[in-house]
């Protein structure tokens, strides 16, 4: 899948996860990559599942590229803002942005949103505010990304989504659409200056959070984490890659096109 040795990344909320999975195919293809999250120790999350940023920033690093934590809680655009001026005080230059902090599974691990089919009406209004967060997280990292890729005249912007079928989750299919317009919306702006965007949805991957609600899903189509991974390592490394800049992208269908497997050797198909 080549290679992104000297290419520097950031991956939002890579504590675990997609995000963990996507900053450890980045390390396997010999990225640099600046992990960002509040995990700093087990049980500092906000949520009761394992994982820190400095383990994953360890897991990067074994996995052959350098991993490199910054703690940092996306609820505060100061931290947001000092984590990407750290990052160009050390490294100069950034190349991918993924864009993957949210925060709307949160109720399922603690059990304040089961089962996932409860009517809006029966969730509290704050289920709302935990679904669009990661849009506006998305946004403001991008806000900070855009100057140094557009100074580059070069770059990466992946919005971590989901593609949305049938309706009934209006919070969740909400925020989602609107990470797939946000894509789209600063793609038509980065264009002339040669920076990409787009937007990236997995199937159902086996984080630690759907693996503790496995009762409520279908698995035996599910991904793993790295898999979205490796179709954000495929398209960093397409010099092409502008001619997908805007769109709302599929890891199954990059699979096919790019020709990557899933860590276990399999092709998972999107099932939505």
């Amino acid at each position: 899948m080549g290679t992104l040795t000297g290419k520097i990344a950031l991956v939002t909320g890579a504590s675990r996860g997609v995000g963990k999975g996507i900053a450890l195919s980045l390390g396997e293809a010999g990225a640099t990559v600046y992990i960002t999250g509040r995990s700093r120790q087990e049980g500092e999350s906000g949520v009761a599942l394992p994982g820190t940023i400095t383990q994953t920033a360890d897991e990067v690093t074994a996995m052959g590229g350098q991993g490199i934590a910054i703690h940092c809680d996306h609820r505060d655009d100061a931290q947001v803002e000092t984590a990407f001026q750290r990052i160009m005080t050390e490294q100069g230059q950034l190349d991918v942005l993924v864009n993957n902090a949210w925060a709307g599974y949160e109720g399922y691990v603690d059990d304040r949103h089961l089962p996932p089919n409860f009517s809006f009406w029966k969730k509290p209004i704050s289920f709302w505010d935990e679904n669009l967060a990661g849009l506006r997280w998305a946004y403001v990292a991008s806000h900070f990304a855009a100057p140094i890729m557009v100074e580059q005249r070069s770059g990466l912007i992946v919005n971590i989504s989901f593609r949305v079928g049938e309706t009934g989750d209006p919070a969740y299919n909400i925020a989602k659409t609107g990470t797939d317009r946000l894509a789209r919306e600063m793609a038509h702006q980065l264009r002339e200056h040669h920076v990409a965007a787009v937007s990236l949805s997995p199937g159902l991957v086996r984080t630690e959070s759907v693996l503790k609600n496995a009762q409520w899903f279908d698995m035996s189509t599910s991904e793993s984490p790295q898999y979205t991974g490796r179709a954000v390592v495929a398209l960093a490394n397409d010099p092409q890659v502008m001619a997908r800049s805007g769109q709302a992208l599929l890891v199954a269908d990059l699979a096919v096109a790019y020709d990557f497997d899933d860590i276990d050797g399999t092709r998972p198909v999107f099932t939505p």
